[in-house]
């Protein structure tokens, strides 16, 4: 993750992917550069992931509010400002967000245990 000339990322210009999930759906921007992936991510009203994720992210909520679910049962709520990180392998997490809710997510190999 080093020799990353300074550059400015204009999420305008970087295709938006959709995501379907349990129910609603995720859209997602991404900036790859090398082991770094750099996303901006919106859930829908109502949108539950269809998948427990293992994988490590620094997540901070730009816009709404969403949980991070745990598949112990334990739920954590983020809004407007808050953060959450984690690295690979630590829990099995899943997003869940009743309100439109912009994300800016960032991972990659440094997140590897």
């Amino acid at each position: 993750m080093s020799g990353i000339p300074f550059q400015t990322i204009d999420w305008n210009k970087i295709v938006k992917t959709e995501h379907p999930g349990t129910s609603g759906i995720a859209y997602s921007q991404t900036l790859q550069l090398g082991g770094l992936r750099i996303r901006k991510v919106s859930y829908s009203e109502n949108y539950i992931a269809d998948h427990w994720c293992q994988k490590g992210h620094i997540v901070h909520c730009l816009e709404g509010n969403f949980s991070t679910e745990f598949e112990n049962g334990q739920k954590v709520k983020l809004t407007k400002g808050m953060s959450f990180i984690v690295s690979d392998n630590l829990s099995s997490h899943r997003s869940v967000s009743n309100t439109y809710t912009e994300l800016l997510i960032i991972d990659g190999d440094f997140l590897n245990q």
